[in-house]
């Protein structure tokens, strides 16, 4: 057995499961969703439920989805248009997420936050109770940045990582065994001898070398890059959490991830500085 399938052997034992699933893999580029995509993740998401899995979504696409609900021709600057998309976004996501987990005979919740919340004792309190009391009746906590009344952190150029930061805080808040963010690339990627690059399997350790190999942050309507991600992975590893960073157009890529095979670049728990 190689070493990334060794590594990934604890995968299928996850109990408490957070997917995170970027901009991009939700909609397109002008916002249109990809329906497709979207009941194939939730048929994914859907099984693993089934299974006995407790199931967390970290979800972006209110913004996208609200600009192509008002005819946007791409992602507004000013913040008062993002916060107008975030509000009519929101509810059309929501409604479709509702009705695809619905035909599963699966119930789900929206849970609104804003990074502020998770640094308010209350607040971060009535969060944990509620999505614990959600995971204990099998309902899905469906989380999401409340983009309508938050102000710089969903500006596109200082938003902190199309939601990578949420899913690492989520991840800490509720004690999740493992991370699944879903993204447009199969991984890390690194140069390989013919002049191309190769998906990095696993990392053991988030060092220098490892961060010098991170794309930059990809434009349009997705605010996180490679580097968010990695950073995201690492502070949730550090608590003893594992993370894979995978594709999110590929089918059944969720239970992939569970049962352990080699996909998309894991980032060890508690891996060490």
């Amino acid at each position: 057995m190689n070493k990334s399938l060794r590594y990934r052997e604890s995968l299928p034992d996850a109990r408490r499961i957070v997917v995170k699933i970027g901009s991009r893999v939700l909609v397109q580029r002008k916002g249109r969703p990809e329906m497709r995509r979207i009941r194939s993740l939730v048929a994914d998401i859907a099984r693993l439920h089934a299974a006995g899995a407790e199931m967390v979504i970290v979800t972006s696409g209110a913004i996208g989805t609200g600009v192509e609900a008002l005819g946007m021709p791409g992602r507004p600057k000013a913040l008062p248009d993002l916060q107008m998309a975030a509000a009519v976004g929101q509810c059309r996501l929501m409604a479709r997420y509702d009705a695809l987990f619905n035909s599963k005979r699966i119930k789900v919740g929206q849970v609104l936050l804003t990074h502020e919340d998770f640094n308010h004792r209350l607040r971060m309190t009535n969060a944990h109770r509620t999505m614990e009391n959600m995971l204990h009746h099998r309902v899905i906590p469906i989380v999401n940045e409340n983009d309508v009344v938050a102000d710089e952190e969903i500006r596109a150029d200082i938003k902190l990582g199309d939601n990578d930061r949420l899913a690492e805080l989520v991840v800490k808040l509720i004690r999740a065994d493992l991370l699944i963010v879903l993204t447009t690339v199969d991984g890390l990627r690194a140069p390989s001898a013919n002049g191309r690059t190769r998906r990095v399997p696993y990392i053991e350790k988030l060092d220098r070398r490892t961060m010098a190999l991170i794309d930059a942050p990809v434009a349009g309507l997705s605010t996180g890059g490679m580097g968010s991600k990695l950073k995201a992975a690492y502070a949730v590893a550090k608590t003893g959490c594992n993370v894979v960073i995978a594709d999110g157009r590929r089918p059944g890529i969720v239970g992939r991830v569970k049962s352990g095979e080699d996909t998309g670049t894991l980032v060890l728990a508690a891996v060490s500085d």
